[in-house]
């Protein structure tokens, strides 16, 4: 047993788990730490794919009571319907501009001057949506309609983009069209669910001949910590939206994007030239 390997899977759990519902996007995070570990190799990349599914899981586990009720209600209950219709129209536009565009995607911006570049971009869109004070008209995800959906959808489009977050386009995405901060944050974890159970299984179908025995282990390790720094972040996070703006996120995001240019200057320096 490889005791460094499951040390980083450890690390790139937690990693994973405390910034995948946070506005400062966990794939920023992933491609930037796995590189300083030197795990981002093909494998590593699939490994990042499998350990979102420990933190999506964490969402379900959160929700398990309004999971279930859904479920038994879509025979006969009209709002369970139309809260999956809902989910499955905001997951559609992401879906589609992903599966069309994702190699290019992998190939142009998976690099840390273009994550840089959309951390700090992304905070200047927090600070301009909290300075804006939009006035909400939905207070409950029940209240939204199909249009709500879409747009909200159309916003997650931004987050193919590594480093703008997707739980941060899709909440700031739904506060400009009239969602609450509390319920574009809980729509934002429900969406999250068929986005990332489709993304994992995707990945994991394209890239199975990678996956042997052995990683069983690395991969077991980064899930369980991913599950349990995701069920953390989700309750802090809707403690905090109770009570404070996403400025916190914007300042940190701006840091952090300034920290990774000077980090990287040298690359970065030797791409331009």
């Amino acid at each position: 047993m490889d005791l460094i390997l499951l040390g980083k899977a450890l690390i790139l759990g937690l990693v994973e788990g405390f910034t995948e519902f946070l506005p400062v996007s966990s794939t920023g995070h992933l491609i930037i730490v796995g590189d300083l570990l030197s795990f981002n190799d093909e494998v590593g990349k699939v490994f990042e794919i499998v350990i979102q599914l420990g933190a999506i899981l964490a969402v379900c586990w959160e929700y398990r009571a309004r999971l279930a009720h859904v479920v038994r209600g879509l025979p006969s209950d009209g709002a369970a319907r139309r809260f999956v219709l809902n989910l499955f129209i905001a997951f559609l536009p992401a879906a589609f501009l992903g599966l069309m565009f994702i190699k290019s995607i992998k190939a142009h911006l998976f690099n840390p001057f273009a994550v840089a570049i959309a951390f700090i971009v992304g905070a200047l869109v927090i600070f301009w949506v909290e300075k804006k004070a939009f006035h909400p008209r939905i207070d409950s995800v029940d209240e939204m309609t199909w249009k709500d959906a879409l747009k909200v959808g159309l916003a997650q489009c931004f987050s193919l983009i590594p480093g703008t977050s997707r739980s941060g386009a899709t909440i700031m995405g739904g506060m400009i069209f009239g969602l609450s901060r509390k319920t574009a944050t809980e729509f934002s974890f429900f969406l999250a669910i068929p986005v990332m159970f489709a993304a994992t299984f995707y990945d994991v179908y394209k890239h199975w001949h990678l996956l042997h025995a052995h990683d069983l282990s690395t991969f077991a390790v980064g899930f369980v910590t991913a599950f349990a720094s995701a069920f953390v972040a989700i309750r802090a996070l809707l403690r905090y939206v109770s009570q404070h703006s996403f400025t916190v996120f914007a300042w940190y995001r701006i840091v952090f994007g300034v920290l990774l240019l000077i980090y990287y200057r040298t690359e970065l320096f030797q791409a331009m030239s």
